[in-house]
């Protein structure tokens, strides 16, 4: 080494740099590759992409690999780099060459190689990949000994391996959705989100409640009857007994035809006939359970019940895709049936609306994991029946009780005072 030409030994200490340069960039380009894009494209038949995936399957070895390569290149850089300074200067340039080297190699084996690599990972990755997997099958007897020695440490010291960084749960899901940009359209990103939030929604959060419960009595007299069917805005009706509680099944809009006879009277023995049996469901089932329960009893329409069988509401398939796809509407307005904006800014809405129906047209942040209507948040607050004219404050948002309906809250005007994070980000 002492009798070769300094030229030489430059451009071996200049080679030594771009490999460090390699293995430093490799190891962030591996590190930072999307693993699901990654396997997407590995499936779809991409070289680079089956290539970086074989070597990502064994983390360890990738790692053990680059490790071994760029130490064993970065010491006998060191090693050249002193040999040329003795060279040069005599013993007083070791410390000074070290200090160059150092900075050298941090500029452009290390901050260069690995600025590029994360930028373009997928590139660095795929080309890298070339050179990685036969270096690994090179170096296996050295990474065999390496991984061994480590995991014998591991375990003295107490710690284990821990298998389930690749998985991701539901909050992190919701983040990658929402973090996609324009990869995903925003009606659609706002389709899988609401798709995400089916397994924290359950039937009590979207049901038509018992007493809003459009139905016909079967014991009703004709008149009665024709004039609720006249009236009927629904395709699917629930028809009882005396009592809502009894439901005996549900009448299609399509059967009233067969059930009245030539003199405009509704013939009841044909009407039972009709009507297909009542589907029940239990409160508190989950929407993605709901979901696939009408599918796979071929149901539209199912009526929720308490533990004691006391009907609690109506849900219909409509009313679920509406959680998924939104309002089957073209008004963009906030203004709905329930909820009208006034010209000073406040809103007038109907007791009996759903906390979750008022937050999401409104991007208001009312807490949503106690009573499901307005009309219980605001007793559950005030503790007694109020009288009208009554005002309540539930944190940034102000209620006041305009209207009284027995015990139930018919209206109320309601405003934020401030604006609500949902709405700051809107």
């Amino acid at each position: 080494m002492n009798e070769a030409p300094l030229g030489l030994l430059f451009g071996i200490l200049a080679a030594l740099i771009l490999l460090s340069g390699f293995f430093s960039g490799s190891e962030t380009g591996m590190m930072s590759l999307n693993r699901y894009r990654l396997r997407h494209k590995a499936k779809s038949g991409h070289r680079g992409a089956k290539r970086a995936a074989r070597l990502l399957e064994q983390p360890d070895s990738l790692i053990s690999t680059i490790l071994i390569g760029n130490n064993l290149i970065n010491n006998l850089a060191a090693a050249l780099a002193t040999v040329m300074a003795i060279r040069l200067y005599g013993d007083n340039a070791v410390v000074p060459a070290s200090i160059l080297l150092t900075l050298v190699f941090l500029i452009f084996a290390e901050i260069i190689p690995k600025t590029i690599a994360a930028y373009k990972s997928e590139t660095v990755a795929y080309a890298v990949s070339h050179a990685l997997l036969p270096l690994r099958k090179l170096l296996f007897p050295v990474i065999w000994l390496v991984s061994h020695i480590t995991h014998l440490v591991l375990r003295i010291t107490g710690v284990e391996r821990n298998d389930s960084g690749e998985h991701i749960g539901l909050e992190e899901l919701r983040t990658i959705v929402g973090d996609a940009g324009h990869l995903i359209p925003k009606h659609h990103r706002g389709m899988l989100l609401n798709i995400l939030d089916l397994e924290t929604i359950t039937v009590d959060d979207i049901m038509i409640p018992r007493n809003e419960v459009f139905g016909i009595d079967i014991d009703a007299d004709t008149s009665t009857i024709i004039e609720k069917l006249r009236d009927a805005e629904f395709t699917r009706i629930p028809v009882f007994q005396s009592d809502i509680d009894n439901i005996v099944g549900i009448l299609h809009q399509r059967d009233i035809i067969n059930s009245v006879d030539d003199h405009g009277r509704v013939q009841r023995d044909k009407l039972l006939q009709a009507l297909r049996s009542p589907y029940f469901i239990p409160e508190g089932t989950p929407l993605h359970t709901q979901l696939f329960n009408f599918q796979k009893k071929k149901r539209r329409m199912g009526i929720v019940v308490d533990e004691y069988g006391v009907m609690q509401g109506i849900v219909t398939l409509e009313d679920l895709l509406e959680e998924i796809v939104g309002e089957f509407t073209s008004n963009l307005s906030t203004d709905t049936d329930d909820i009208t904006h006034q010209s000073d800014g406040s809103f007038v809405i109907d007791g009996t609306t759903t906390v979750r129906d008022i937050n999401k047209t409104l991007k208001w942040d009312l807490p949503t994991d106690g009573p499901k209507t307005l009309n219980g948040l605001l007793l559950e607050h005030l503790e007694s029946f109020p009288e009208a004219m009554v005002g309540v404050s539930i944190d940034r948002y102000r209620f006041e009780i305009l209207e009284m309906k027995g015990n139930l809250i018919q209206l109320v005007r309601a405003y934020s005072r401030t604006p609500s994070k949902r709405q700051r980000q809107s």
